[in-house]
């Protein structure tokens, strides 16, 4: 995850949001042959943002206008990327319709908010769009039976840096937000995501669900179970976020799977495994080792150690099974967390060479 900048932050918009915006322009350029440039919209909390344009071409019966996406101060990865809606007239009664066009994505599996065949564009966004289209039609004594391909050039490619080849959306990115706003590093679309990933292994039959906290330990999840792509949840730090949504929407079977620092704090308690929002307490891991047997001197070693990765060395060496202890209290943390849901946990300790060190559960 990148690093919170200093100082205040700049608030962005939503691919939702600019989806929106370029709708209402291009629908107002088939209209009346003007595009409204810069074009304001209201977003579902009331604010109303101008966007100015980038792409406003005017055809034969449709029209297109692109927004380039400003996600301020957060590090989105469509930041920087043009979101183009072209407006075309549908089928008398048709309403509105929308089409992936190219870089947006195409949703494949069952469980996320729109269904299968559809182009991932969230209903938030859609309404938007709607609604934005329903206001022009009022004006202007339109039906407002439109379709509305929305596309983002290299978007096919940016889409590989997000989660929604795990979704099963492919083809490109999504159109999502809830509000039109982006807040920086609220996090916020990092633990939606996790949400939508068990709402897919979920609607797909899937007995197991992954939650790890890297790509390490993720390649030694893999070498224990043959599982498909959708069972893995892009769980980072939120182990929170993951349980407590597994607590309402369960799945029989969950491995847990991380490095020995961030699983000392799950087994000290923290849900929120960021070294921003939570520590590794080293009087705590040195009051382990003294509860495995280990002497004053080996606990006061711990103690001084600068990093959780030198106290697992100093209990290796000494023959303490300090990984266990540590993924028996951290599967401790995620059972409490999960209350009474009917959900089997595997809880696997690795270190920073891939091998599993310390387990339980399972």
């Amino acid at each position: 995850m990148a690093r919170k900048p200093d100082g205040p932050l700049r608030r962005g918009w939503t691919t939702g949001a600019c989806a929106a915006a370029a709708t209402k322009a291009a629908y107002g350029a088939l209209l009346t042959g003007v595009f409204p440039d810069p074009v304001t919209i209201r977003l579902p909390k009331g604010e109303q943002p101008a966007f100015a344009l980038a792409v406003e071409v005017l055809g034969d019966g449709w029209a297109s206008a692109g927004i380039v996406k400003d996600a301020g101060d957060d590090p989105d990865v469509t930041h920087g990327a043009t979101v183009i809606a072209t407006v075309r007239r549908g089928a008398a009664g048709s309403g509105v319709c929308f089409r992936a066009g190219e870089g947006v994505g195409t949703v494949t599996l069952p469980g996320l908010p729109v269904p299968p065949g559809e182009p991932a564009v969230n209903p938030v966004p859609r309404r938007m769009m709607a609604e934005v289209v329903a206001e022009l039609a009022a004006a202007h004594g339109d039906p407002g039976d439109v379709v509305i391909e929305l596309s983002i050039p290299g978007g096919e490619a940016l889409a590989g840096k997000t989660w929604n080849p795990r979704l099963g959306i492919v083809g490109g990115l999504s159109i999502l937000g809830t509000t039109g706003v982006v807040v920086p590093f609220s996090c916020a679309a990092w633990i939606h995501s996790i949400h939508r990933g068990i709402d897919v292994a979920r609607a797909t039959g899937l007995d197991r669900v992954v939650g790890c906290t890297g790509s390490t330990s993720e390649e030694a999840v893999r070498r224990r179970h043959a599982l498909p792509e959708t069972a893995f949840l892009d769980m980072g730090d939120f182990a929170g976020g993951l349980l407590k949504y597994l607590r309402a929407h369960p799945v029989p079977h969950l491995t847990l799977a991380g490095g020995f620092a961030k699983f000392a704090k799950l087994a000290e308690g923290h849900l929120d495994l960021h070294s921003g929002r939570s520590q590794v307490g080293m009087d705590w891991l040195a009051g382990q080792l003294a509860d495995l047997g280990g002497d004053e001197d080996l606990a006061a070693a711990a103690r001084g150690a600068n990093t959780a990765a030198e106290v697992l060395g100093l209990a290796t060496a000494a023959g303490l099974p300090v990984a266990d202890r540590i993924a028996e209290l951290a599967l401790a943390t995620a059972r409490a967390a999960l209350r009474d849901a009917p959900v089997a946990v595997e809880l696997l300790v690795v270190d920073r060479q891939g091998a599993v060190v310390g387990e339980a559960g399972g």
